[in-house]
C-alpha cells in the first residue's frame, strides 16, 4: 500500500466509504448520516463498499476522509480490516468501527480505530462520533 495523504478530496465535500457485506447496514449508515451532519462541515459524499478488496483498493488509492468498517461483516470483519489498514497505510484516515455489541469496544481498540459505535445503530451516536472525527481530520 502506498501513502493516503491527508484530505486529497477532489471537491469541498468529504468523502466517507462506508464498508459492510450488508446493503441495508450501509444504507443505515448513510440515512444516519446524511448529506451534512453538522453545519460547519462540509457535504459528505459516500463510497459504498461490500468487499475488502475493494475497502483495501479505495483506501489505498487516497482521497478518503473517514471509513466506516462494519466489524461483523462477514467474510472480512471491519476490525481486521481496520487493523490492516493502520498498519500499512501512512498517515492512514479515521477509522470507525460498528461492533457487534458495546462490550466489543477494547477489539476495536485493538484494531487501531480511532471510534467504536455499536449495532444496533444509534444515529445521534454514530453522527456525534463522525463529527469528532471529520474535525480531527479536517484540524490535520
Amino acid at each position: 500500500m502506498t501513502d493516503a495523504t491527508a484530505h486529497t478530496s477532489r471537491s469541498d465535500r468529504l468523502r466517507v466509504l462506508v464498508y459492510s457485506d450488508d446493503a441495508s447496514t450501509r444504507q443505515k449508515v448513510v440515512l444516519a448520516l446524511g448529506k451534512r451532519p453538522h453545519p460547519d462541515l462540509p457535504e459528505l459524499e459516500y463510497v459504498e463498499v461490500a468487499t475488502a478488496p475493494v475497502v483495501i483498493r479505495e483506501m489505498d488509492a487516497g482521497g478518503i476522509d473517514l471509513a466506516v468498517l462494519d466489524g461483523e461483516a462477514v467474510p472480512a470483519g471491519g476490525m481486521g480490516i481496520a487493523k490492516q489498514l493502520k498498519d500499512e497505510i501512512d498517515e492512514c484516515p479515521p477509522i470507525l468501527v460498528l461492533t457487534g455489541r458495546p462490550d466489543d469496544a477494547w477489539l476495536a481498540s485493538w484494531s487501531r480505530a480511532e471510534a467504536a459505535v455499536p449495532h444496533p445503530l444509534d444515529p445521534i451516536r454514530l453522527s456525534e462520533a463522525v463529527i469528532a472525527l471529520l474535525r480531527t481530520r479536517l484540524s490535520a
